[in-house]
């Protein structure tokens, strides 16, 4: 077929006034303005004719997808609309050009970039191509968008039937079975939770449980007789015509260009293709659409309260969007019983603080206790009282619920795994997706376009006689040097997420040193709580500018590896942006939780950092209070900061910019017409996958479960966010983005395997928090092992060691030691020390190991106590619901049960048929001599007859 045979004329019975005879180009055939306003007036109008833009011309044939390409017109290429068109009537196989005006003068190709005429010959071969594949293609040049062309793609029925027979896609046959219900006390139950959920459930179809469900089957040309085809228009949804058509897409190739439409929008020759939106979502007179009705009970943030309804975004963005969104479901509903056990803990912190003995003790001014300085000269002595507010604030957080909390998060983590499991079982039953693996297989093993390009290199460079180019692949000699770039890279954005909060370590000891020399009274009281704040904020900063950047490498460092398939492409980079990400955003609550105050020192020998800055301490109640501050500011700014600026704010931005761009004078004919909707949504953002969305909820996850004992709060927050999340993420699919491609998927892939990664990991910080961070351990040990009357009085001044002023090294006592109003002789400070009238004066004492000891032993105690009893969990519950495995039974039974009564329908039909030419026979035998030669020929005919029936 030659390429400029491809356009053709409109289908028989069409209406010849659908080609677009503008204004511009009847002023070019020499029409005067007024004649063409007139000669428009009396044509019909054919944006209405075909829905602006849902149809083709015609109004008939359904675009099912979008191509997009930029072009350059010259004098003599003034064509603003082609229309091309594959005759459909019965036999007819070529296709004819019927030129428009201005089309058929010769092309100025002396003027035109040589590298746009590439892109236009690649276009027209792809073009051609997919017309030889079934599809029939028609081209818009006339819009609103300077230099901007549209390519409409619509799948007639063969071609969908065909594909889908390829693709293995279930579809519903006529066959209705029962589903079954439950009975007796829980039938009950049931009815009374559909009643009471009622009102919060959306108002659009299907979003009850059915009590029958149609029979599905791979679909087969051979039975479409077992297909329920009353209505062919809608056999084939908008999701699946769409799809279909991007596996024709990715698998139609051209000389220039052998990977299929993501080789051509890589090399700029297309600049987008998407399927469309069903319709516009506001307005009154808009005709009611599945994005209507989505934008009306789903994306607003007044259904925030009501369930979602997955089935209908499945329907419309497919299975592997439809399962993230039942997830985040999920994951927000196993969030309310953690808010309220969370909310629980904290209250009873708050009621128990008055009764809390050790800070009791530190508030108390009649002990007297003077603290050594914080740091060297600047600092002078100060009382045990003035951290009375933040020794009482540290009880809200580390009490002894906090224990009962953490063994609580684990098992929820636990919990919430299991009941997604058998929600997600649910859902591959609802959606037809039972035995998916072999499907997966066939499709995602499609070679990537770099993939089959790297290959394609490789075989060119090598002799053909040798080795032929079908068995190319690319082995892990030439992944190599990705791979050590991948190493190397990796290794040193670690390195530079620890060197920004060694950085910022640096920042909080400066500072410290800065406002204890501070004239103003009020500067020195509060130097702790200031360079806490400012500290964390920093880190905020950074963390949100590093994740933006670890995003943007962690795809450059998959891209240099080339991986063969989709699947292995997004795996590789959810690996490299979760770790990368994971460290950027836990390195600094790691150091406040595991680091900071371990390695000190003591009063007379402390631990320097480049010879002039003392390490940190922590306070006096503990380190647990500034993990609390650090978790909460940068969870919370994290999510309001990422939410409202990254999803709400950038994409704005970048929908307004690209408008500016799109727009050119316009007549008023032009400026007044209604835009079609191809070029409305050539103007929203283009989809950029689910990894995002994912990354920013385990990150959460993360908080929610890995310092969980410092923060009982963070689930409350979690479910704050999410439940604004969930509907900024619904507004942001339906209103903001193209319509993605519908992808099946019967899970959530490697996020499952990461999520039960970080409920293990959790068990495991949880414990040492606990343990290390926290004083229950040594409030533990004191109670049991030293106290005199079993109470915890006495335990500050146990904690605390003393230390003789004159042992101070020159130079680093303080400048004013009278600061107090009298002489300090003996200072105390927080360790397990032997005092300074000891032998071994300053050593470790032996407390120390007792409760390092009992340390260690709660470790190891508490985590496996609590794998055990998640693994419990995880054993009793069964991952399948038992009434969806007793359906999955009962559809292979009807499956089964459908093809013998067709095979018996079959087989009766043909011994009716047989029986009918036997009696046939029979009686031409008894009317006919038996002659030999018209015995052969009846035994003829009898042969020719059966092969016609």
């Amino acid at each position: 077929m030659r390429v400029n045979e491809r356009y053709s004329a409109l289908p028989a019975g069409a209406d010849r006034g659908v080609h677009i005879i503008n204004i511009r180009a009847i002023d070019d055939l020499g029409y005067l303005q007024a004649e063409g306003t007139l000669l428009n007036s009396l044509t019909v109008d054919p944006d209405a004719n075909c829905k602006y833009g849902l149809y083709f011309r015609d109004g008939q044939r359904k675009v099912d997808y979008i191509l997009v390409y930029n072009y350059k017109r010259t004098t003599s290429h003034n064509i603003l609309s082609r229309v091309l068109h594959v005759d459909p009537s019965p036999g007819s196989q070529s296709l004819k050009q019927e030129p428009l005006p201005g089309k058929d003068g010769p092309l100025d190709t002396g003027d035109m970039d040589h590298h746009e005429d590439d892109k236009r010959s690649r276009r027209e071969e792809y073009e051609s191509n997919l017309l030889e594949a079934g599809l029939e293609l028609e081209r818009d040049e006339d819009t609103k968008i300077h230099g901007v062309g549209f390519v409409k793609i619509h799948a007639p029925w063969n071609v969908l039937c065909r594909e889908a027979e390829f693709l293995k896609l279930k579809m519903p046959t006529k066959k209705m079975y029962q589903i079954n219900q439950s009975r007796g006390l829980l039938k009950k139950i049931n009815s009374v939770l559909q009643k009471i959920t009622e009102p919060i459930q959306p108002r659009v179809a299907d979003s009850r449980s059915q009590n029958s469900k149609k029979l599905s089957f791979a679909f087969s040309r051979e039975k479409q007789h077992l297909f329920d085809l009353t209505d062919k228009d809608s056999f084939f949804d908008s999701k699946t015509r769409s799809t279909i058509v991007y596996e024709i897409l990715k698998r139609t190739t051209c000389s220039k260009a052998s990977m299929g439409i993501n080789s051509l929008l890589a090399h700029g020759v297309y600049s987008a293709a998407y399927p469309l939106h069903d319709g516009d979502f506001e307005g009154e007179d808009v005709e009611l659409n599945d994005r209507k009705v989505l934008c009306e009970e789903w994306a607003t943030y007044g259904a925030f309260y009501k369930y979602q309804p997955i089935h209908l975004i499945r329907k419309y963005f497919g299975e592997k969007i439809g399962l993230y969104f039942a997830w985040l479901g999920v994951y927000t509903q196993m969030l309310i019983p953690a808010s309220i056990v969370g909310i629980i803990v904290f209250l009873y912190g708050c009621l128990t603080v008055d009764e809390n003995i050790p800070s009791m003790e530190m508030c108390d001014q009649h002990n007297n206790i003077t603290m050594c300085p914080l740091c060297d000269r600047t600092c002078s002595y100060w009382k045990l009282s003035s951290a009375c507010a933040t020794a009482r604030a540290s009880h809200f957080f580390d009490n002894p619920a906090t224990v009962f909390f953490s063994v609580f998060m684990a098992l929820w983590a636990a919990m919430f795994m299991e009941h997604w499991k058998r929600k997600q079982m649910r859902l591959n039953y609802i959606w037809d997706l039972t035995g998916f693996e072999e499907e997966e297989e066939t499709v995602k093993a499609h070679p990537r376009a770099e993939y089959e390009a790297k290959v394609l290199e490789k075989s060119l460079r090598k002799d053909s006689r040798h080795k032929e180019m079908d068995k190319e692949k690319l082995t892990w000699k030439d992944r190599l040097p990705a791979y050590l770039t991948n190493f190397v890279s990796i290794l040193f954005m670690i390195g530079l997420t620890f060197a920004i909060v060694f950085g910022v370590i640096i920042y909080r000891i400066s500072t410290a040193a800065a406002l204890a020399i501070s004239s103003s009274p009020s500067g020195r009281s509060n130097v702790r709580v200031t360079v806490t704040a400012t500290a964390v904020i920093i880190n905020l900063v950074v963390i949100i500018i590093l994740d933006e950047l670890y995003g943007s490498i962690a795809r450059w460092l998959t891209q240099i590896e080339v991986p063969k398939t989709d699947k292995s492409f997004e795996e590789r980079l959810i690996f490299k942006a979760f770790l990368l990400k994971f460290v950027n955003a836990y390195t600094p609550i790691f150091y406040v939780a595991f680091f900071k105050g371990r390695f000190v020192g003591r009063p007379g020998d402390y631990v320097y950092i480049f010879h002039s800055f003392r390490m940190e301490e922590c306070a006096p109640g503990g380190c647990l209070m500034e993990l609390c501050i650090q978790l909460s500011i940068i969870m919370l700014g994290k999510q309001l900061i990422q939410n409202n600026l990254f999803e709400i704010g950038i994409p704005k931005m970048k929908k307004f910019f690209r408008y500016l761009k799109q727009q050119r004078p316009t007549v008023h004919d032009e400026s007044t017409k209604k835009k079609q909707r191809y070029e409305v949504d050539y103007n929203l953002e283009p989809f950029a996958g689910l990894t995002p969305e994912y990354m920013e909820m385990i990150i959460q996850f993360g908080f929610v479960t890995l310092f969980v004992a410092s923060f009982p709060l963070a689930p409350l927050f979690a479910l704050l966010n999410n439940i604004i999340e969930i509907r900024l993420d619904a507004k942001k699919f339906v209103t903001e983005l193209r319509r993605p491609v519908a992808v099946r998927a019967k899970d959530i892939g490697i996020w499952y395997n990461i999520l039960r990664g970080i409920g293990k990991l959790a068990v495991i910080i949880n414990a040492f928090v606990i343990s290390f961070t926290s004083d229950f351990i040594p409030r533990l040990v004191y109670r049991y092992m030293y106290s005199t009357n079993g109470t915890m009085h006495g335990f500050v001044n146990h904690t605390l060691s003393y230390f003789n002023v004159s042992d101070f090294q020159p130079g680093t006592a303080p400048n004013d030691p009278m600061d107090l109003g009298y002489e300090v002789q003996i200072c105390r400070y927080k360790d397990y020390r032997e005092p300074p009238w000891s032998e071994n004066k300053y050593e470790i004492s032996k407390d120390f190991w007792a409760v390092l000891a009992a340390r260690l032993a709660f470790v190891i105690v508490f985590q496996n106590l609590v794998m055990f009893m998640s693994d419990f969990v995880d054993w009793i519950i069964p991952d399948i619901p038992k009434d969806i495995s007793q359906q999955i039974h009962k559809e292979k039974v009807l499956l089964v049960e459908l093809f013998m009564k067709e095979e018996q329908g079959k087989q009766q039909m043909l011994e009716t048929i047989k029986e009918k030419e036997n009696l046939q026979s029979d009686n031409c035998n008894n009317h006919s001599p038996p002659f030999p030669k018209t015995q052969r020929g009846s035994t003829t005919s009898r042969h020719s007859y059966h092969v016609a029936v």
